[in-house]
């Protein structure tokens, strides 16, 4: 696919560094939400470290968005706008980010059960964290992008869940998404061959009922069309010589 870069080792290095801000931020944010807090002041935590470590929010601006996350609660599968809306006990949280430093982005997501969740809500979490282990462990040299989608809709079907079809994992480094696009369910073998040095943000968006969503009048916040729960990890990983590298963590 001609679409798909090959970096070079100064590429990577600022990937990287990139990837590792995110990273911090995930495990700080991720401290920090809890029932009674706003999704706007999560935004504002994680704006305000980006800047400190000399990187940008690369979202804020993004086709005319404001924010430098996306916050996605229940039903909601992702880009979810940070604002009033106070996080309450038993929530299911997407929090979303990217960064740009020295030219490269960076790109995860977690979601987070807010104290004590429903069996529903942390079952579902668990096979989201599967099926994004089992979709990096296929972005191989050699494999192709086919066999991460493969591997990502047979744990969650194997467990029950519909994957989204319409929103894509993407292939990332001076844009935040840049080509392939890598759905979350396909055939193995299917798609473009991996190469080392391809950098690809991998992320399954699993719902409880069905794969179907609908955008709201926001424009942004895309949720499940039944209204039924969904979970959405995300990370930046390398395909190298040997094992995949996940950069995010």
């Amino acid at each position: 696919m001609p679409g798909i870069k090959i970096r070079s080792a100064e590429e990577i290095l600022k990937i990287k560094q990139a990837c590792r801000i995110v990273a911090l931020i995930l495990n700080k944010i991720g401290r920090e939400i809890k029932a009674g807090v706003t999704t706007g002041h999560l935004d504002s935590l994680a704006c305000g470290m980006i800047r400190q470590s000399g990187a940008e929010p690369v979202f804020i601006g993004y086709r005319g968005y404001r924010y430098a996350t996306c916050i996605s609660i229940n039903e909601e599968i992702v880009h979810g706008i940070p604002g009033q809306r106070v996080i309450k006990e038993g929530d299911l949280v997407s929090f979303d980010v990217g960064v740009k430093k020295d030219g490269f982005c960076g790109d995860a997501a977690r979601t987070f059960i807010v104290g004590k969740g429903s069996a529903r809500a942390e079952k579902l979490v668990r096979i989201c964290k599967l099926a994004l282990a089992a979709g990096i462990k296929q972005a191989r040299a050699g494999n192709h992008l086919g066999d991460i989608s493969s591997a990502i809709q047979k744990i969650a079907e194997k467990n029950g869940y519909s994957v989204v079809r319409e929103l894509y994992g993407h292939g990332i480094g001076e844009d935040l998404h840049e080509d392939p696009l890598i759905p979350n369910y396909g055939k193995p073998g299917e798609g473009a061959k991996l190469l080392p040095g391809m950098v690809l943000a991998i992320e399954p968006m699993l719902n409880i009922g069905s794969w179907k969503i609908k955008t709201l009048e926001d424009r942004w916040t895309v949720v499940t069309a039944d209204g039924s729960l969904s979970c959405h990890f995300e990370n930046t990983v390398l395909v190298t010589e040997g094992d995949p590298e996940t950069l995010t963590i």
